[in-house]
């Protein structure tokens, strides 16, 4: 979008009072105690809004509709939590959930300006020019967002329609890691793109610099606003990346298989351990190892990988166990710790075949060979070596 520096104001009022309605509705929820009756719904929340809107006037100059759908929308979230199809619903912050959502036949007032330009009038803005990326669909709601750099963007709602399978039944395995984002079964490495060394020395002195600065000063917001350009380039580059990649594997594959990864307990901080003989003190937890660890899973999109597949090739993505897929030999299906050498490399030591660990992990995914489970493999004659019973302990 390109809003008038007027219209900027707009707009973060309408996120502004968009936040105050969802983070007041959700203290509402939090603080229902079971000898008040049943929870307050939309249509309750919707009467106190027009005794508050009488009431307050700061509340009144906002719009109404925005006020409402944001209501709409916290409702919805409680219904999914509690059939436990979605998170419990969270606090919403400034600075970092900048938005609105539109619903309805105003949803419907966009004007076309030209092959690249078009214009939506946005209750209490005005009409407010934004870029075309692709063709205006039917429209019934959208919604408008603001960045961490500023940038303001409008989505519309749209559901697209699966992409068709190539009919070829053939099926892949996806390996995901950190030094290798997306291994597939049928030898290729994929790599989501970060930030560059470069920008990676200018993302850690900027961040030296923001420690010196003083809290309120122009210095400090200049540097926040160099420091979130590099993050927003880097979260680009991964959306990008996912968008691509995920398409072309939902179109050249009829089924496509992923490990079953639990990437919000993967992604937790190490809990503290204290320490026995001195109380009051804690031993060693290994939290720096573990949050370079999280954050590179997370700059690997992996959660978002799988997430896109499922939209675009629905009932073709399956989830596969991944215990024991990285150190089971995919030629003789032999299990031991032992096969993986290190993070590249994998060599069976009962019958030595030898392939990059992350593709023989993603040929496992894609046989479904994750119920191997350190059980007693039988007996494989290596020729450089005797023959053994490869038993797992």
């Amino acid at each position: 979008m390109s809003p008038t520096p007027a219209q900027q104001v707009a707009l973060l009022e309408q996120c502004k009072q968009a936040r105050y309605m969802w983070n007041l509705a959700l203290e509402q929820w939090s603080m229902w105690t079971a000898d008040q009756g049943p929870t307050p719904g939309y249509v309750e929340q919707a009467r106190q809004l027009t005794e508050a809107r009488a009431a307050f006037g700061w509340l009144r100059a906002g719009s109404q509709t925005v006020q409402q759908q944001a209501l709409r929308d916290f409702d919805q979230a409680v219904k999914n939590f509690c059939s436990r199809t979605h998170r419990r619903p969270t606090w919403r912050k400034a600075g970092r959930h900048e938005g609105f959502r539109i619903v309805g036949s105003q949803a419907s007032r966009i004007v076309r300006l030209n092959r690249k330009w078009a214009k939506i009038n946005v209750p209490k803005v005005g009409w407010v020019r934004f870029r075309l990326s692709r063709p205006l669909p039917d429209v019934k709601s959208y919604r408008i967002t603001c960045d961490g750099l500023g940038r303001w963007h409008v989505a519309f709602a749209v559901v697209p329609p699966p992409i068709e399978a190539p009919g070829t039944g053939e099926i892949v395995g996806v390996d995901r890691g950190v030094t290798v984002s997306a291994a597939l079964s049928t030898g290729e490495l994929l790599s989501c793109p970060g930030l560059s060394n470069r920008e990676q020395e200018r993302l850690k002195h900027l961040q030296r610099r923001l420690a010196r600065c003083c809290r309120g000063s122009k210095r400090r917001l200049r540097v926040k606003a160099a420091i979130a350009n590099l993050h927003a380039c880097a979260t680009d580059r991964r959306r990008d990346w996912v968008e691509k990649t995920s398409t072309d594997l939902a179109r050249r594959f009829d089924v496509v298989r992923v490990e079953d990864l639990r990437i919000a307990q993967m992604t937790r901080r190490p809990k503290p351990k204290p320490d026995p003989q001195r109380p009051g003190t804690y031993v060693p937890n290994r939290r720096r190892a573990k949050a370079g660890l999280n954050r590179g899973i997370l700059a690997n999109g992996w959660g978002d990988l799988v997430r896109r597949l499922e939209q675009k090739a629905p009932g073709r993505v399956e989830k596969v166990n991944p215990a024991y897929t990285s150190q089971t030999c995919s030629a003789c299906r032999h299990c031991a710790p032992e096969n993986r050498e290190n993070q590249a490399v994998f060599r069976c030591v009962a019958c030595g075949y030898q392939a990059h660990a992350d593709v023989n992990a993603a040929i496992n995914i894609a046989a479904g060979r994750a119920d191997c489970a350190r059980r007693e493999t039988p007996v494989q004659v290596s020729p450089t070596r005797e023959p053994q019973l490869a038993t797992s302990a």
